[in-house]
């Protein structure tokens, strides 16, 4: 009885079973090599239309005092998407600027700029919000559904310009610098039309 006993430990595991492991593995490994493909490629460049999407609006941070925002509301105007979140220190650079450039294009009804506040809570957003006086419209990126749109994988801020017809036109990695610096941007895609 002892001697069938360790003979069968000896054995192992079946050839089939190795296989059908080995087979499993190797399946395993090429689903995240094609996920690591697919998070260095950007879904959308430049002159890419943008898919559509809808971004709920935090309260007093409405467009037009709807509780969302759709992109096909927005065709006929440039939309200036901007990522950022409470926690990012680059995002607080660039938020007064957002902010004042906001201010300048407003008016005219000409330019919509979108605040998405990226994996971050609603208490730490409205304090951010609160702290640099912003207006525009912004909301949570529910799900992380609109940033997989953009493929968003460098971090905040993060910044994409739309023209009017819903292409992508501009894309700004990191911080603006200046309200200049955002304001020749705005420009340039209003004069590309």
């Amino acid at each position: 009885m002892t001697e069938s006993l360790q003979s069968e430990s000896k054995r192992g595991v079946p050839l089939w079973a190795q296989l059908l492991i080995w087979a499993g593995l190797l399946g395993l490994l090429a689903l995240v090599a094609l996920g690591l493909a697919k998070a260095k490629t950007p879904i959308l460049t430049n002159g890419s239309a943008v898919p559509e999407f809808t971004l709920p609006l935090y309260e007093g941070y409405e467009y037009g005092g709807a509780a969302d925002v759709t992109l096909a509301a927005l065709r006929g105007k440039v939309v200036v998407l901007n990522f950022w979140a409470s926690w990012c220190k680059p995002c607080e650079s660039e938020a007064a600027d957002l902010e004042a450039a906001w201010r300048i294009y407003q008016p005219g009804g000409e330019v919509v700029f979108l605040g998405v506040d990226y994996v971050d809570t609603e208490p730490e957003a409205r304090s951010y919000l609160a702290k640099f006086d912003i207006t525009y419209p912004n909301g949570p990126d529910m799900g992380t559904r609109i940033s997989q749109i953009f493929n968003r994988n460098l971090g905040v801020p993060e910044t994409y310009v739309i023209d009017r017809q819903g292409i992508l036109r501009y894309v700004k990695i990191g911080p603006f610098a200046s309200v200049e610096e955002i304001q020749a941007v705005v420009e340039s895609v209003l004069a590309g039309e």
